[in-house]
């Protein structure tokens, strides 16, 4: 075994050592997921590909851990080229394995917060910058600690960040004053800024300020991380302004060596295309259709309840406490647990389910209820004492008893779902015949009045539209949602309106009006 692989053998052992000793919550907090070694490797590997024959290599990584990319950065370039290496590390204990394990490199490593430093003269800067950024969640950085990163970030780039965004955009802008002229970045980040409101200054950023080169993303059904449930996407760019009529490469796949799927965008489109993960997506991506559901339908999500355990019953429950029946809806269990995708109903509306549930919903006010239903009455001050009043959906509502508005819903739809399910299908539609209403685990499918009409005057249509709701290829649905680590998918109620819909268009006897085209992603 050389002399690299035994540092890389000795960085790992140490590495799993220090991973034991943080809880899952506490690396979450912290954003701490290393790197695996074989990602490292094709990224430096990679990295080979945007950087020229001749000249030194200055490495910097903003983030170093252990050092997983500056020891693929040894075993991909030969030894002479790496002229400078320098990173930073917020955690004493990972920056002080780190030194020791390469204190015979010329790896100078930094223990303190990247955010704080003080950016490089631009003879100091570096040429080659890699790195996986702490994703910390923009719910575990201060306020205080947003506003300053706000404010860095505005000084570099004149845009205003939202408060949304994690920790690992603020890396990435922030990287912008340690690189020298026409040097590489690539960066190992979330793809969800590809798709998401709070990614809109992160892409100013890649097409206006410097020139996006690539960007990789992973099979979501491999996550990269063992531990963190976030999809991946290789980004890489050169330190210096688009040219015209710019084209970056998009490509797919397990590895950056050999993609799936490749192909250039134009940056102009990119400029008006808000999902950017439709570019690098497998190639049987369906195309969007003129008519959207948004076109059909109202999308809502289910009833966000504050605790269903508190608001969700089942008979007994209800019978054991006495409580009363004419205070509560029939509700929707899981999707777990419909094996069939349409629902039937008893002659009182109620859903034929083995599992029965039932949410509470009234708006009387307490003394009322006191009054009329004294039963309920205590349940209500066993929830208080609970502090389920205090939770936040609840404690925004008037009386934090009150559910919000919502109707039985024909048409539901599941919004997560994994790649690989038993049915073949991560979504799924309901054809709701029953009065119950449904949790925020489904979205409402409304039909738009002209709909409504439609099916009120030909009822066989519903089981049409039902059938072609469920023929909707995945594909369809993938390029509007947003994946995470194994496969998981998502569909918030915007996205699910843009799925196209051709198909259900088609069931009508008369033309649907398609929806606006999509405005430009940074217009004033």
């Amino acid at each position: 075994m050389d002399t690299q692989h035994a540092l890389e053998e000795y960085r790992l052992s140490l590495q799993t050592v220090l991973d034991a000793k943080k809880d899952q919550t506490a690396r979450n907090k912290l954003g701490q997921f290393a790197t695996p070694t074989l990602l490292a490797l094709d990224i430096l590997r990679h990295a080979k590909t945007f950087l020229p024959a001749k000249g030194g290599i200055a490495f910097f990584d903003p983030a170093i851990g252990t050092g997983a990319f500056f020891s693929a950065a040894l075993r991909s370039f030969p030894k002479r080229k790496i002229i400078k290496a320098h990173g930073f590390e917020l955690d004493s204990v990972f920056a002080k394995a780190c030194r020791e394990i390469w204190k015979d490199s010329l790896l100078k490593v930094e223990i303190s917060d990247f955010t704080k430093a003080p950016a490089p003269t631009e003879e100091e800067r570096f040429n080659l910058l890699i790195c996986n950024p702490p994703y910390v969640r923009h719910h575990h950085l201060l306020f205080e600690e947003k506003i300053r990163l706000q404010r860095l970030a505005k000084d570099i780039t004149g845009l205003r960040f939202s408060g949304l965004m994690g920790l690992y955009g603020y890396f990435l802008i922030l990287s912008h004053q340690w690189m020298a002229e026409n040097g590489v970045a690539g960066w190992l980040i979330p793809s969800e800024f590809m798709d998401v409101n709070y990614g809109r200054q992160i892409k100013h950023y890649l097409l206006e300020r410097v020139t996006l080169l690539q960007i990789h993303r992973f099979n979501p059904a491999l996550a990269q991380f063992d531990d963190a449930l976030v999809s991946s996407v290789a980004l890489w760019f050169r330190k210096t302004k688009p040219p015209e009529n710019h084209k970056v490469l998009f490509t797919y796949g397990d590895s950056l060596g050999n993609p799936e799927y490749s192909g250039f965008v134009e940056a102009k489109d990119l400029q008006v295309e808000k999902k950017w993960t439709r570019y690098s997506s497998a190639p049987s991506r369906s195309e969007r259709g003129e008519i959207a559901l948004g076109d059909l339908f109202t999308i809502k999500r289910g009833l966000a309840t504050g605790s269903n355990e508190f608001f969700i019953l089942n008979r007994d429950d209800i019978e054991s406490k006495r409580l009363p029946k004419e205070c509560f809806k029939p509700i929707l269990p899981s999707p777990r647990y419909l094996s069939e995708n349409e629902v039937l109903a008893d002659r009182s509306g109620n859903p034929v389910l083995d599992k029965k549930l039932f949410v509470l919903d009234t708006s009387l006010p307490e003394d009322e209820i006191g009054r009329k239903y004294p039963n309920l009455w205590e349940y209500l001050q066993e929830g208080i004492k609970r502090k389920v009043n205090e939770q936040y959906i609840c404690s925004h509502r008037q009386p934090w008893y009150a559910q919000e508005h919502r109707s039985p819903c024909l048409f539901v739809c599941t919004y997560l779902g994994r790649d690989k399910t038993k049915r073949g299908k991560p979504f799924r539609f309901i054809l709701n015949r029953s009065k119950a209403l449904v949790a925020n685990v489904y979205l409402n499918l409304y039909p738009k009045p002209f709909l409504s009409r439609a099916i009120k005057d030909n009822p066989a249509l519903s089981v049409k539209i039902w059938e072609a709701l469920n023929g909707i290829k995945p594909e369809a649905m993938f390029s509007e949602g947003r994946v995470y680590g194994g496969g998981l998918r998502k569909l918030e109620p915007k996205e699910l309106a843009n799925v196209p819909a051709d198909a259900i268009a088609s069931l009508l006897p008369f033309p649907v009006k398609p929806h606006a085209k999509q405005s430009v992603l940074f217009a004033d």
